[in-house]
């Protein structure tokens, strides 16, 4: 019974309890992996464009991305971009006569941070799914009269996000698991909330835990999201 009002009190909503930063963390935690993640994919996609396209400059700069962004760890990105972006601004604004510091706040950091590591792996996801599309869908949108741009956008893409769609989930899990590492630049996300439980209360083995669940629960129901939205996909 005493297990029981530990419990309660711990996760009471109220003053002395951990449920309304918990949630609040949790909150950081999906807006930041949300903002990342959709920006992640689409500058996936104008990488994979720009590694399928005929611009060999282009398609270099992409490959050199997608290797970078790929082999280095995300918490190294995450550094990076956290002390190389201040310096870069502090560095642009004294150009201009601006001698104050520049601070760029840890959620701009976790978006950006996010939306590379995702941006780099949906690329290549991108550019497995049209390599494999049929040729014969390009000859038929061609035979149709059909310019390249307005057949690419109407009967290609498509496709692509169609045969995309599994990898793009797992790049959805990835970003998630990603901001885990944030709570190093003092983002409020949910694993530095439970860390912060943890030690103020001495039950972090508790706090943890919960995360573990809370963690387990978005994943699979984002998993079953995406399923859903496939098998969508596949009957439209």
């Amino acid at each position: 019974m005493a297990g029981e009002t530990t419990l309660t009190e711990l996760f009471a909503w109220g003053a002395g309890g951990w449920s309304k930063p918990i949630l609040i963390g949790l909150g950081v935690t999906v807006a930041c992996a949300s903002i990342g993640y959709v920006f992640g994919v689409v500058l996936g996609l104008g990488v994979a464009f720009a590694r399928i396209g005929n611009n060999r400059f282009l398609a270099a700069l992409a490959m050199l991305y997608t290797t970078l962004l790929r082999g280095v760890p995300p918490l190294l990105v995450i550094f990076l971009l956290f002390f190389g972006t201040n310096g870069a601004l502090m560095w642009i604004a004294r150009g201009f006569g601006f001698t104050g510091y520049i601070e760029v706040d840890a959620f701009t950091v976790g978006v950006m941070a996010v939306a590379l590591v995702a941006g780099a792996y949906s690329s290549e996801i991108f550019r497995g799914a049209h390599a494999t599309i049929p040729t014969g869908q390009f000859e038929a949108y061609a035979s149709l009269g059909l310019r390249p741009l307005v057949g690419f956008w109407t009967v290609i893409l498509p496709q692509m996000f169609r045969l995309a769609l599994p990898g793009l989930g797992n790049v959805w899990i990835l970003a998630m698991k990603e901001t885990t590492l944030l709570s190093v630049i003092s983002l409020a996300e949910l694993m530095r909330v439970v860390g912060l439980a943890g030690r103020t209360t001495g039950q972090p083995f508790v706090f943890y835990g919960a995360a573990a669940l809370i963690y387990l629960v978005l994943i699979a129901i984002s998993s079953q999201a995406f399923k859903a939205i496939e098998a969508r996909m596949r009957w439209a």
